[in-house]
């Protein structure tokens, strides 16, 4: 009798407290790969599929020795190689900085930590993006706030302060950047961001639909075997927001600039760049590059880019054929959240948290969804219950 096939490596998956990491989960585990789900949240909404296993480890960002001893001790259980996969900025830069301490199991979805540090200066991607012909918006890099005032005047308002260095300021204000309309709004922005390097850029019109993305997946030796683009229809908040809703929908200038810009970045991985487009040129202009999973890379895999697994068999040494998206026009959304009108899309759309097959993770999201509907209804009961007693007591004493 012939030997039963040995199982495919086990793969890992930082931070799945929210629909990013579910997603990546997902497209491994429906591909038979274990999934190994590492938060440092027992409450994380990746734990809950029946793809993960669980993998309680220290939160990088607080204690980063103790995330990277808690992944070398796994790693000693495996069998490599392991690739590695993160959907936050913090794993994804422990994962390339401290890959000699984490241990040879590992394969972590990056390039090598000069290229990726280089990357995460927004500053370093606006130039690059210039030199290799890519359009970018208005940008101008004061020394103080009165020359970022200037530089605001110059390029017209509205006008957005943003940091180079961006990891810690969206750590500490959960924003990209501050959205000004006069002086006095710079000049207090530029105070707020001084620490990361703050630049001054103009605002490009356009609502959040303009918004479109590059995603792929691109070999160490820069052969793209996955290409997706797509937009955003609606965001949580407008103007600066995560994406909610979004729409698959081919755009060859996008996908040519963000492989042009990806290949001159040296970099190597999954990523998403994204730009927005100009209404009054047509061009699509540079606002980001993130070298990571995103969002609604759930809508990639939808239309036949499945970029997780893509990685997965080029790290593990079985580089697919090279694919390209299918499925325009079909649609992403978080269909219900906390404190939020509902975001239901014409069927078939992909839901970020519902599924057939793993039904779990949806269903305690929309538990969470009905305790948060509840809890506000009880608040602004209790609030209208003092405001009547409030009333009453101006009218007692008139």
């Amino acid at each position: 009798m012939p030997a039963a096939p040995s199982p495919p490596p086990s793969a890992v998956v930082a931070d799945v407290a929210w629909v990013n990491g579910l997603a990546a989960i997902r497209s491994l585990g429906r591909q038979g790969v274990r999934a190994l789900a590492v938060d440092h949240r027992p409450s994380a909404l990746g734990f809950r599929s029946r793809y993960a296993t669980p993998v309680i480890a220290p939160d990088p960002v607080a204690d980063e020795d103790g995330f990277v001893a808690a992944l070398a001790r796994l790693g000693e259980t495996l069998a490599g190689p392991v690739p590695a996969f993160a959907t936050h900025d913090e794993h994804v830069n422990v994962l390339a900085r401290r890959h000699a301490d984490i241990g040879p199991a590992f394969r972590p979805c990056t390039p090598e930590w000069d290229v990726l540090a280089a990357i995460q200066s927004k500053r370093h991607q606006l130039d690059v993006a210039a030199a290799a012909g890519v359009p970018v918006p208005g940008t101008r890099h004061p020394r103080s706030g009165a020359e970022a005032r200037a530089a605001a005047e110059e390029l017209g308002y509205p006008v957005l302060v943003k940091p180079s260095d961006p990891v810690g300021f969206k750590r500490l204000y959960n924003r990209q950047a501050f959205r000004c309309q006069s002086g006095a709004e710079v000049e207090t922005a530029y105070a707020q961001a001084e620490a990361f390097a703050p630049m001054v850029q103009e605002y490009l019109p356009g609502g959040d639909d303009e918004l479109y993305t590059l995603g792929s997946y691109l070999t160490a030796g820069g052969e793209a075997l996955g290409v997706f683009t797509g937009r955003k229809l609606r965001q949580t908040r407008r103007h600066m927001g995560v994406c909610r809703v979004a729409e698959a929908v081919w755009v060859p200038e996008v996908a040519e600039h963000g492989l042009a810009l990806l290949r001159a970045l040296r970099f190597h991985g999954i990523s998403q760049v994204e730009f927005k487009r100009d209404p009054r040129t047509g061009e699509y202009k540079l606002i980001e590059v993130n070298p990571r999973l995103w969002q609604w890379h759930g809508l990639a895999a939808a239309c036949g880019v499945d970029l997780t697994h893509i990685a997965y068999l080029d790290l593990v040494g079985r580089p697919p054929a090279p694919a390209r998206m299918t499925n325009e026009g079909r649609r992403w959304a978080i269909t219900f959240m906390s404190g939020t009108r509902h975001a239901v899309q014409r069927l078939p759309y992909t839901d970020a948290l519902l599924a057939r097959d793993d039904p779990r993770p949806g269903l305690v999201q929309l538990a969470r969804v009905a305790r948060g509907g509840v809890r506000a209804a009880r608040g602004r009961a209790a609030a209208g219950t003092a405001i009547a007693r409030l009333t009453r007591q101006v009218e007692r004493h008139g």
